[in-house]
């Protein structure tokens, strides 16, 4: 039995306004989302997968993306009204130490089933970059369940941290969670820098302390359970000399990773995005005074917006033939059509 029809084989209704456009892609440790778009039209409202993709001995694993992406790009069709994609972004977490397999398959895949003749491969802390500073130099700290920073003079990428939960992430969600959680741990022994407001916290997220261990050396998503723990301790924080120095502490290495990133000429842009610096103004004010700290020839600036946005713009350009950013294997890959 065959398939369905690429998606380049559909036609353009009379009168619809239907052309060719492209694919965006945010993939994380939370899933997948989704939006098609063309240059000068809106996007389409994103497409949420909550299943993260899969790694493997390869690395990330490219017939479980395309197993999520194919049915969401089909039912965004019809709302896109376009012809077909001539480009494809992804911006995968993992993509510059587990990508290998992406980059071997995954053009040729989204090229059999969408007709798709541009890819580009992003790691989530390119998309992130983009997303909230658009094309200029500077640095982005991303901040999540892990933590990355990535930096460019427009030239070249320079990346700090991302090395997980075991070897790095420091400032991270996971984290400020595990040592809130190593606080919790201390007021429990009757060890000096314990708190008795994280131990009753986490009692009252994990049941007795005694069992956590029973119940996080098992899991197979322990970044995500520490880090589940980090709102606790930012909303401890203020009345809790314990939990405000594990945030500072975490502020410092955010800050830290930033300035290993950013370029040291010029008036660069500093820009903070991710889920972490929702959890409170107490870490957010506190990376701000570090990064004035190490970064005074810096500007400080908001996120304009977050990853997915980033791959839409990288999308946008891509189709353009507007495309600057500086292209590196590891963090951005781009596939063209082969002339002649």
């Amino acid at each position: 039995m065959s398939g369905p029809a690429p998606v380049s084989a559909v036609t353009d209704p009379v009168g619809s306004g239907a052309r060719e456009g492209f694919v965006a892609v945010d993939s994380g440790g939370s899933g997948l989302r989704v939006v098609l778009g063309a240059p000068g039209r809106p996007a389409t409202a994103p497409r949420e997968s909550r299943i993260p993709v899969r790694t493997g001995p390869r690395g990330i694993e490219p017939g479980h993306l395309m197993e999520q992406l194919v049915p969401m790009v089909r039912a965004l069709l019809p709302e896109a009204e376009l012809t077909g994609l001539g480009t494809a972004v992804v911006g995968a977490a993992g993509l510059a130490t587990l990508g290998d397999a992406l980059r071997a398959e995954l053009p040729g895949a989204l090229e059999r089933e969408f007709g798709v003749r541009t890819v580009a491969l992003a790691a989530d802390a390119v998309t992130a970059y983009t997303g909230a500073l658009g094309v200029r130099p500077g640095a982005v700290v991303a901040a999540g369940t892990g933590l990355i920073a990535v930096g460019t003079d427009l030239k070249s990428w320079r990346r700090a941290d991302g090395w997980g939960h075991l070897l790095g992430d420091c400032g991270s969600g996971a984290w400020i969670g595990r040592a809130g959680l190593e606080a919790a741990l201390r007021a429990h022994d009757g060890r000096p820098g314990g708190s008795t407001a994280l131990l009753a916290l986490a009692e009252e997220s994990f049941g007795p302390v005694r069992e956590l261990p029973g119940k996080l050396y098992p899991r197979t998503d322990r970044p995500a359970v520490l880090a589940s723990f980090a709102p606790q301790v930012a909303a401890c924080a203020e009345g809790d000399p314990v939990a405000d120095g594990i945030l500072r502490r975490a502020a410092q290495e955010m800050a830290g990773s930033a300035a290993a990133v950013c370029p040291a000429q010029g008036e660069p842009c500093v820009s903070l995005t991710g889920g972490l610096f929702r959890t409170g103004a107490a870490l957010v004010v506190a990376v701000e005074e570090e990064l004035k700290r190490l970064l005074p020839h810096a500007r400080q600036v908001a996120a304009a917006g977050g990853p997915l946005e980033g791959s839409v713009q990288i999308a946008t350009e891509l189709a353009q033939g507007s495309f600057t950013l500086p292209s590196d294997e590891s963090m951005v890959y781009v596939v063209t059509p082969k002339r002649g």
